[in-house]
């Protein structure tokens, strides 16, 4: 519990909730065991993330206010410029993910469906394991993945929803190919 900086009580209702979702298997006598990454996993992840995804951008482009869309081309454009450095700062990482995870979270929010929303919140656990695993947003995939968005979001800003949504769906299978680019690596 100390690892986890969480009462005993917490962990065990979260326990429950992490098997269910499939992230976690309890093994008797032997613990906890975290979700074995493999190509079926892969494949459900990103489906789900597509299908939930594309509507989210549609909802987005209708939706999405000019200054929403300004604010979230700077922030892009300010993790791209740090990224483009010759040594990237020690807090890029983080703080690229939090850009990039929020723009996607922000776009399935907008569509005030709770239900959806939670849906998209499991399966981005399954997504973040995949990559954690596949050890895939490091600096060097920064660059790609804010102009993936940068993209999509100057489309949106050019009111031009069919360009956005092309844009996304790219993204979206490019970064499952860095995933899978970075699994490859990992187990060479």
């Amino acid at each position: 519990m100390q690892l986890l900086e969480m009462p005993l009580a917490a962990v065990r209702e979260l326990v429950p909730r992490l098997e269910a979702a499939g992230l976690i298997k309890a093994v008797p006598k032997r613990g906890l065991q975290i979700a074995t990454v493999d190509m079926k996993l892969i494949r459900n992840a990103w489906q789900v993330r597509t299908m939930v995804e594309r509507e989210a951008v549609i909802h987005f482009a209708r939706v999405a206010s000019p200054e929403t869309i300004a604010r979230l081309i700077a922030d892009h454009e300010a993790i791209l410029e740090r990224a483009l450095k010759p040594t990237p700062d020690p807090a890029l990482e983080k703080d690229a993910q939090a850009v990039d995870w929020g723009l996607h979270d922000m776009m399935v929010d907008a569509i005030g469906n709770e239900i959806l929303s939670e849906i998209y919140r499991v399966n981005s656990l399954h997504v973040r394991l995949i990559r954690y695993d596949a050890d895939s947003m490091r600096p060097v995939q920064v660059v790609p993945a804010m102009r993936e968005h940068l993209d999509f979001l100057r489309a949106l800003a050019g009111h031009d929803p069919e360009a956005a949504l092309q844009h996304m769906m790219s993204h979206i299978e490019h970064s499952k190919h860095r995933v899978l680019g970075g699994m490859l690596r990992v187990g060479s």
